[in-house]
C-alpha cells in the first residue's frame, strides 16, 4: 500500500512529496530532495495503513 507524504526539505525548507510503502511496517534510507539535491535521511514507521511516526533529517556526515 503506497501513500504519498509531503513534508519539508530540511536543507532548502521546500515541500516535497514522497511515495511511502505502508505495507512495510517502516523504513530508514536516503534520498536525494529533488529541489535541491541534498541527502535526506528518511525514517518512518507505520500500522494498521496510516503512519504513525515521520522524520526528514540531514544526512550527517
Amino acid at each position: 500500500m503506497l501513500e504519498e507524504h509531503f513534508f519539508t526539505c530540511p536543507y532548502c525548507w521546500e515541500e516535497i512529496s514522497m511515495l511511502l510503502d505502508l505495507s512495510s511496517g517502516g523504513q530508514e534510507y536516503v534520498e536525494d530532495c529533488e529541489v535541491c539535491c541534498n541527502p535526506i535521511s528518511i525514517s518512518y514507521q507505520a500500522e494498521d495503513g496510516s503512519i504513525t511516526s515521520f522524520s526528514a533529517e540531514p544526512l550527517q556526515q
